[in-house]
């Protein structure tokens, strides 16, 4: 037995990439409560690293001994640094401080967000670490907020980008997503509030159809006719938009966020770093439960993955 498994979080049925190499999963965790150098403070000193400041509510520890994390206000406002700079020149000072204004207004109610890079399958439980330590220094949240959801979202590299591999996950979450929310959800009210909204009751029929055997440029095409929008509960945006960036940012709002990488962005759970001993097992497991849905429905992906 692993010791991942051991931890509580289970290894889904293909836990390598087609090269053979294992496959990796980044970590978001939302929380209310310090401030974002408060709380990256508070994981230096528990993880070691060396601290780095971006801007006064974006921070970065930097060979830790879970790799480089960040910690940032979840406001895009608040980091007018990263917009693309006009002519070639950086964000000027009305803009930097007017960031830091709107920042300042709404820091009280706008989520911190936990940032990790890509980490093998078992190196989550240390994960929960990091949760604990937030929890320590004063973070707070039990799944969502007033204005939405505290979301804890993987970024999981799937085995491979074959067409059919990918919808194969999407049409076994699509099935499941309906089980998913109420699990989700279990967290009351806000919990359900918070949650992203379904995929269209036209696609879900679409893509279930046993018939849909679509190729790559045809899976784009119909995710995005149907969903030009990251909030949805597993959010395809960012693996399409790895294939073919403008072709992907032609058919969203000029306003939507999307940040091009070779992953599923999963963002149906919600974090709890308010709950003493909070673990993401939970959570992790459920997707286990998507990829092993996924893996019955395909004889290709019920092949055990090479030693």
């Amino acid at each position: 037995m692993t010791e991942s498994s051991k931890a509580g979080f289970r290894l889904p049925p293909r836990p390598l990439r087609a090269d053979g190499t294992p496959r990796r999963v980044g970590v978001e965790i939302e929380f209310m409560g310090p401030s974002a150098r408060v709380a990256a403070a508070a994981l230096s000193a528990g993880l070691g690293g060396r601290l780095a400041e971006e801007d006064p509510h974006a921070f970065r520890l930097e060979g830790t001994a879970l790799g480089d994390i960040r910690v940032e206000l979840d406001l895009r406002a608040a980091h007018p640094q990263r917009r693309a700079p006009a002519q070639g020149s950086a964000p000027g000072l009305p803009v930097r401080a007017a960031g830091r204004s709107l920042a300042a207004l709404l820091g009280p109610v706008v989520p911190r967000e936990l940032i990790t890079g890509p980490l093998a399958f078992d190196r989550l439980p240390e994960v929960d670490r990091l949760a604990a330590l937030l929890h320590a220094a004063g973070g707070r949240g039990r799944g969502a907020v007033l204005l939405g959801s505290l979301g804890l979202h993987f970024n999981v590299e799937p085995p491979d980008l074959d067409a059919a591999t990918l919808t194969g996950l999407l049409r076994a979450y699509l099935r499941s997503e309906a089980d998913l929310r109420r699990a989700t959800a279990a967290g009351g009210f806000l919990a359900a509030r918070g949650l992203p909204p379904p995929f269209p009751a036209p696609y879900i029929a679409q893509v279930l159809d046993p018939a849909y055997r679509p190729d790559l440029d045809a899976l784009s095409r119909d995710y995005l006719a149907a969903n030009p929008t990251r909030h949805r509960g597993l959010d395809l945006l960012p693996i399409l938009a790895h294939r073919d960036e403008a072709g992907v940012r032609a058919a969203l709002p000029p306003d939507e966020k999307v940040s091009p990488r070779p992953v599923l962005h999963y963002r149906m759970p919600q974090a709890h770093v308010g709950l003493a001993g909070w673990s993401l097992a939970p959570a992790w497991n459920l997707w286990v439960g998507v990829e092993e849905m996924a893996a019955a429905g395909s004889p290709q992906g019920a092949r055990p993955d090479p030693a």
